[in-house]
């Protein structure tokens, strides 16, 4: 089953009202069951439960994040799409912990019977902290 290009984009809106509202159910919804994802750090998961496990803690944090999305390029033909977004909370990084941080990246998603199959995210390696552009080290 392929969907159609309009059906990605409602399908894609969909999963942001999830992400927006915290639930990781109705996130989980879009995903197929054999779904591969690695993160911005290298980690990954493979499988609807262990995506469910590497994720719980982004909804069980009360919702201190916000995913701004920018732009979405998607070709239809072979179902797949490119998201770039903005994050916008608390920074994990190794002496910012806590501060206001904006992160920029890219998300390349593969669908598949009308699911996302694979998910790659990538992010940029300097970041915004306090409205200062920091580096991050390797």
């Amino acid at each position: 089953m392929k969907l159609s290009k309009k059906e990605i984009i409602e399908a894609m809106a969909e999963n942001s009202v999830a992400w927006d509202n915290l639930d990781l159910d109705g996130v989980l919804e879009l995903y197929h069951d054999d779904v591969y994802f690695e993160n911005w750090t290298g980690g990954n998961a493979r499988g609807k439960e262990a995506l469910r496990q590497a994720w719980t803690g982004w909804f069980t944090s009360g919702g201190d994040f916000i995913f701004n999305r920018d732009d979405l390029f998607v070709d239809e033909e072979d179902q797949k799409i490119t998201v770039t977004w903005e994050l916008e909370w608390p920074s994990t990084e190794k002496g910012y912990e806590g501060k206001p941080e904006k992160r920029r990246g890219l998300d390349i998603i593969h669908f598949k019977d009308g699911k996302i199959i694979k998910k790659l995210t990538y992010s940029k390696t300097t970041i915004e902290i306090d409205g200062k552009r920091v580096k991050l080290t390797a």
